[in-house]
Order: C-alpha cells, then sequence, then structure tokens
C-alpha cells in the first residue's frame, strides 16, 4: 500500500474529513498530536491500530495540501 492510499475520504465519517485508512482518525488530529510534541511512538501506542507509514502519510498528505497552487482567475 503506497502512502497516498493511506488518506481515505468518505462524506458519511467525520464530516467527509481525510482519514486514515477508513478509520475515525483524522488526519489533522495526528497533524495536531505532532504539533504539540506528541512523539509518533507515543501515538503509536496510544492508536494501536495505526502504522509508522499511516503517521509519514498524514506528514505528506499536509505537505501537498500546503503546496497546492491555485491559479487566480
Amino acid at each position: 500500500m503506497n502512502l497516498e492510499t493511506r488518506i481515505t475520504f468518505n462524506p458519511l465519517q467525520c464530516s467527509g474529513k481525510p482519514c486514515v485508512r477508513g478509520m475515525r482518525i483524522r488526519v489533522s488530529d495526528i497533524l495536531q498530536m505532532l504539533g504539540e510534541g506528541i512523539s509518533s511512538e507515543e501515538i503509536l501506542q496510544d492508536f494501536p491500530d495505526l502504522e509508522p507509514q499511516d503517521i509519514q502519510a498524514c506528514l505528506l498528505y499536509a505537505a501537498r495540501r500546503v503546496n497546492l497552487e491555485r491559479l487566480a482567475a
């Protein structure tokens, strides 16, 4: 499974926000925890269904969203 496929969207789950592999763990939750200084190891302990690649996928998703080019009309 490549990193991009680990981030999923379901309009009936978490209000359509990006989640990790269809679970109710939002990308924003993972990013917020990392931003607050919680280590990847702690996150993985608290969420045993997560894998290290899931955290990496969240970071990649955020980096690509920040770098999104928008055309002005």
